[in-house]
């Protein structure tokens, strides 16, 4: 529960000079292409301004979602700056006025590693420079779970305009039309949006050459909670910063490439488990960043965490030319296999850390040509297979190869590795070409081992089972692009470093070794803490709702109404800290369409079915059935009959619990107190409740004396109330972390404001 304090006071609000107090600023640092900053919530601040200067910009105001509270602590994060030395400076805001203030000191900026395939061409891909600062003409989204659905724009060439939700913008670009560049935001913890393709956002814009788009997560915590993005027909995307857990995806990956894709960068991204699909070895999920029909292809920086099956590289190209990837400075941190598994490709696999590999590392198929070059292998059971030969097919207990009962990860015809300048440690099998000891290690062998980087594979060197040969893509100075690889020691202490989200990601979690190097189960203390997850934010500044992670209990879509608690089953399941509720959910009794959202999840309501709540005031019961439904549920043991799929009832105060008369399914409910106002209407009443969230004391300020404060929890209990001619204001500091209802009743009217108390 999140902890609410309460302070009012009636009084004039005076601004304090920033020469007599100083704004604590704890922690500030530079990222790449990022600066950021924390500092102590400051004592009746109402907001917080930041600016920030260096590289020839001096205080430019930062984008004021940018500024979040999570509670104990601000954050800002600044990112589209291009290397170099920068300031914040954090300036709290009372009553409309600035005040106090604090400056950081140098920050340094780092460059983004734009290596790889995908800047092959002169390309740059994503809506930012080579600079890193936003390309000409760009427009900014922010994507927080409380405007997901509701964000709007207008994009040259949509269906209709504006384009309202995520998807619905993104969708607008599918045409090719709009040539703006795009970045979308990600902050916080974001459950399904209301439009999804199958479990997906899908990213298009119908392969324009002069399409740019990014998705990237401000901060440490940005979160893609139970959903999947799809990229197809689209170029110059980027992808980064970005976490990905639970995906629930119809197409089974977390983030997929899946067909007539270019020019595509996601780095800098931590991939966790998804939900368990229907195959054998879909436990951990389908794909974590699977690579179909796409070409100029760049995969760096990222963290995979014990991922199953985690990169695909092709599916049905039947061609192995024209199709170029690049991986390079991943941690594959206790995966299990595909790292990549390769098909048809041209793929460069350079500077990555296979850390504690149960199954195997690189793996070769179908003609594929594979360059292995300065990766670190510790306890990776086999660093690279081709199919269908050398350790693919090795019988240890017989010693000796068996081509129908052994092969490790294919009968695929083989394609060929090169490998040079690896280090591995741990493995338990890998055969070079022609190295003693092995049988026939000039047709079973695990790769290629070059004496040099340059060093050309000759076409002796073939595959058992399809011959092919390697096609020397990166001796090819028309194809090859530059780079300079790090050795493997200081790739992987790189890596350990800067791969994942920015400071490695708010998700924390230590593999033992001992179990986990050679284990390819699902870890279940790992999955659990994966769906137990909550954000810690608060709030997004300028939104007058708490951010929470998905499964908040004012869930309408979102959207925080003071006065009314609503229940999204398609969004939180059964999960709810105000309604008690036991049944069986079903995603399989159809869709309804109510007050703009698209319910697909509904509570069944059978003889098991209860639904419980209490309620401090007279109030409207909504529940929200099939549409066309006509039929009878009991509350507190009396029937009531819906009308079309609804039923409107109004309650007096008191406890409730909903039962089954008629079989039915129950998408959406919601209480709404008949006795409060709006927030609306505690600003068109000039009430200002601060700080909120607050720790020790709440303030209000008023044009009419307030008669009466009453805090109210979630089963709408009356925990603390203040009364007198003119309360000023009400402690709350030993009060329970957690969500209230905070009702203000002046001479004027009674009024509502949610709290939450940290």
């Amino acid at each position: 529960m999140k902890k609410l304090v309460f302070f009012f006071t009636l009084a004039v609000f005076c601004v304090v000079s920033s020469s007599s107090y100083s704004l604590t600023i704890t922690e500030s640092g530079g990222w790449f292409e990022t600066v950021y900053a924390r500092w102590l919530p400051e004592e009746g601040a109402d907001s917080y301004n930041v600016y920030y200067s260096g590289e020839g910009i001096s205080n430019k105001k930062a984008d004021t979602q940018l500024i979040r509270n999570y509670g104990s602590y601000y954050r800002v994060d600044v990112p589209g700056l291009k290397a170099g030395n920068y300031t914040l400076k954090v300036v709290a805001v009372v009553d409309g006025n600035e005040t106090t203030d604090s400056t950081t000191g140098i920050l340094t900026v780092n460059a983004f590693d734009r290596t790889g395939f995908a800047f092959s061409n002169g390309r740059i891909p994503g809506a930012y420079k080579a600079d890193g600062t936003p390309k000409d003409n760009a427009v900014v989204i922010y994507i927080t779970e409380n405007t997901k659905n509701t964000i709007s724009m207008e994009v040259t060439g949509a269906n209709a305009n504006p384009c309202v939700g995520l998807q619905a913008i993104i969708d607008g670009f599918k045409k090719g039309k709009d040539n703006r560049p795009l970045i979308v935001r990600i902050i916080g913890q974001i459950s399904d949006p209301a439009e999804l393709y199958n479990g997906d956002i899908v990213v298009e814009n119908g392969n324009n050459a002069l399409s740019f788009i990014t998705i990237e997560g401000i901060g440490d915590d940005a979160v893609a909670d139970g959903w999947g993005i799809r990229i197809k027909n689209a170029s110059n995307i980027e992808i980064r910063n970005i976490g990905t857990m639970n995906c629930d995806s119809g197409e089974g990956d977390n983030i997929g490439l899946q067909q007539e894709n270019e020019y595509i960068w996601i780095h800098h991204c931590d991939f966790f488990y998804g939900h368990a699909g229907s195959a054998g070895d879909q436990a951990k999920g389908d794909g974590a960043l699977d690579c179909k029909r796409s070409t100029y292809v760049t995969f760096s920086y990222n963290h995979f965490w014990d991922t199953g099956k985690s990169n695909l590289v092709g599916l049905s190209e039947s061609s192995t030319s024209g199709l170029f990837i690049t991986f390079h400075h991943n941690w594959f941190d206790h995966s299990d296999s595909r790292h990549p598994r390769v098909r048809f490709y041209s793929a460069h696999v350079y500077n990555n850390y296979y850390d504690g590999i149960s199954k195997y590392g690189v793996g070769s198929t179908m003609g594929s040509s594979v360059f292995v070059e300065a990766n670190y292998f510790r306890n990776c059971k086999y660093p690279m297979l081709i199919s269908m030969q050398g350790s693919d097919v090795y019988d240890e207990s017989k010693q000796a190869n068996d081509y129908n009962n052994m092969p490790t990860f294919s009968k695929e015809d083989g394609g060929i590795i090169k490998a040079f300048n690896n280090y591995m440690t741990g493995q338990r099998r890998f055969v070079a070409y022609g190295a003693s000891g092995f049988p026939n290690p000039t047709v079973d062998f695990d790769a290629y081992v070059a004496t040099s980087r340059d060093e050309t594979v000759p076409s002796i060197v073939k595959s058992y089972r399809g011959s092919n040969t390697y096609n020397n893509f990166d001796t090819n100075p028309s194809v090859m692009y530059a780079y300079t690889p790090d050795s493997p020691e200081a790739a992987r202490d790189k890596i350990v470093q800067y791969a994942g989200r920015m400071h490695g990601g708010d998700f924390k979690w230590t593999f033992n070794n001992a179990v986990d190097d050679t284990s390819y189960d699902v870890n279940p203390a790992l999955k659990s803490a994966l769906t137990s997850y909550k954000t810690s934010l608060v709030a997004v500044q300028g939104e007058n709702a708490p951010v929470g992670g998905g499964d908040d209990d004012d869930d309408d879509n979102g959207t925080i109404n003071p006065g009314t608690t609503a229940h999204n089953f398609t969004l939180s399941g059964k999960t709810s800290s105000y309604f008690n509720i036991t049944g069986n959910l079903s995603d399989s009794k159809g869709t309804v369409n109510y007050a703009g959202l698209t319910l697909s999840i509904c509570l069944k309501i059978e003889s098991s079915t209860s639904i419980s709540f209490s309620i401090a005031e007279e109030s409207t019961l909504t529940l929200v059935f099939n549409d066309g439904f006509n039929g009878r549920i009991k509350i507190n043991g009396t029937d009531y009959n819906a009308s079309n799929g609804i039923l409107t009832l109004n309650i007096a105060a008191g406890s409730y619990t909903i039962t089954k008369n008629d079989t039915s399914n129950l998408f959406y409910i919601s209480v709404k107190s008949n006795t409060t106002s709006s927030i609306e209407n505690i600003q068109d009443a000039n009430i200002r409740i601060y700080p909120n969230p607050v720790v020790n004391q709440l303030h209000v300020q008023a044009n009419s004396p307030v008669k009466q404060l009453s805090l109210i929890n979630l089963t709408g209990t009356i925990v603390m109330q203040a009364e007198g001619n003119n309360v000023e204001f009400i402690d709350v500091s030993q009060l329970k972390n957690g969500t209230y209802l905070l009702r203000v009743q002046t001479t004027e009217g009674v009024y509502n404001q949610k709290i939450i108390k940290k």
